[in-house]
């Protein structure tokens, strides 16, 4: 043990938007989620043991480089979404876009990558069915992370 605390995980990410009713509208218009709750200029949407703050008052440019990296179980279902709205979709080999506000989103796929939830999380969420690739496992066995 150092002293020191140790990171464990993120809680929950904090974007600004223009509006938060306008951003629920987009989000639900690309997203299957539920909303964890609202407090006066801001809503939670639910990640299961996580969730998104979303906050009015988002008054700079978009961003470049800085950006907000999402794991959903289809990125190419989320891809065919965003082609309905008004958000930028990025080139590049991935799934990059800016949302209205200018705020970035990488999108990543559950089973490509070493992030996880825990069994019981996945089922809560209704994606217990959800499996990891085997680069994927190979990374989590890697760091002792998975069997």
């Amino acid at each position: 043990m150092s002293g020191k605390a140790c990171l464990i995980g993120f809680n929950h990410v904090a974007v600004e938007v223009g509006s938060v009713e306008e951003a629920l509208e987009f989000f639900g218009s690309i997203l299957d989620f539920e909303l964890r709750g609202r407090a006066p200029g801001m809503a939670f949407i639910d990640a299961g043991d996580q969730f998104l703050a979303i906050s009015e008052g988002r008054t700079q440019p978009p961003d470049e480089h800085r950006h907000i990296g999402l794991v959903v179980d289809d990125r190419e279902a989320l891809r065919r979404a965003l082609a309905e709205t008004d958000a930028e979709i990025l080139p590049g080999r991935g799934l990059d876009f800016l949302d209205p506000w200018g705020n970035r989103w990488q999108v990543v796929e559950y089973r490509d990558i070493q992030f996880t939830k825990a069994p019981e999380v996945l089922r809560g969420m209704g994606l217990g069915h959800l499996k990891k690739t085997g680069e994927a496992l190979g990374q989590l066995r890697e760091k002792g992370l998975a069997e």
